[in-house]
C-alpha cells in the first residue's frame, strides 16, 4: 500500500487558498489502486471489525459475494486521489457539514477515481467558507459514493 503523507504542512505553501478558489473548476485527482491491505489497515485504524471486511469465506456468503470496503472509505480515497497540493488538504479546515449517497461498495483490486471541484464560497461572520463536491468511480465508470459538503477555509 502506498503509504500517506503524515506531514500536513509539507505542500502547504503550495495549496490554493480561499482567494484562489474558482466555483466549478475541478480539482487534480489522481486514480488510487485500493488494496485489500489499504481496506483492512483503514478498517483497523477506525475500529472497524465487521468480517465482510476481513473473512473472504464470510463475505462470498453475503449479497456482496466477496470483501468490500467500508462506506467511510471515502475518508482514505479523498487523500488518496488527490496531490499533495490539494485545497481540501490545507491544514486549519473545519468541516462544516457534509451529505454522502453510497450507491456500490468499493472492492480490493478497485481502480478508484476521484472527480470534485468547488462548487461555490461566500463569507458568513467573518468565516470562509467553500462548497465542494466530490463522486468517486471504479475502474468500470460506476459511481461508488457521491457527496457535497461546506468547509470553513483558513484564513
Amino acid at each position: 500500500m502506498t503509504e500517506f503523507e503524515t506531514d500536513f504542512w509539507k505542500d502547504a505553501a503550495r495549496r490554493k487558498v480561499w482567494d484562489q478558489l474558482v466555483p466549478g473548476e475541478p480539482r487534480a485527482t489522481l486514480p488510487y489502486l485500493l488494496t485489500l491491505d489499504a481496506i483492512q489497515k483503514y478498517c483497523r485504524s477506525v475500529g472497524e471489525t465487521h468480517p465482510l471486511y476481513f473473512d473472504e469465506a464470510y463475505a462470498k456468503r453475503t449479497p456482496y459475494g466477496g470483501i468490500v470496503a467500508p462506506p467511510s472509505i471515502h475518508i482514505l480515497l479523498m487523500f488518496a486521489c488527490t496531490p499533495a497540493d490539494d485545497w481540501m488538504r490545507s491544514p486549519g479546515t473545519i468541516n462544516a457539514g457534509q451529505s454522502w449517497s453510497y450507491v456500490r461498495p468499493a472492492r480490493p483490486g478497485d481502480t478508484i477515481t476521484l472527480q470534485a471541484r468547488c462548487l461555490d464560497k461566500f463569507i458568513r461572520k467573518d468565516r470562509l467558507f467553500a462548497v465542494h463536491d466530490n463522486v468517486f468511480f471504479n475502474q468500470h465508470g460506476q459511481v461508488i459514493c457521491a457527496g457535497r459538503g461546506q468547509t470553513i477555509r483558513p484564513m
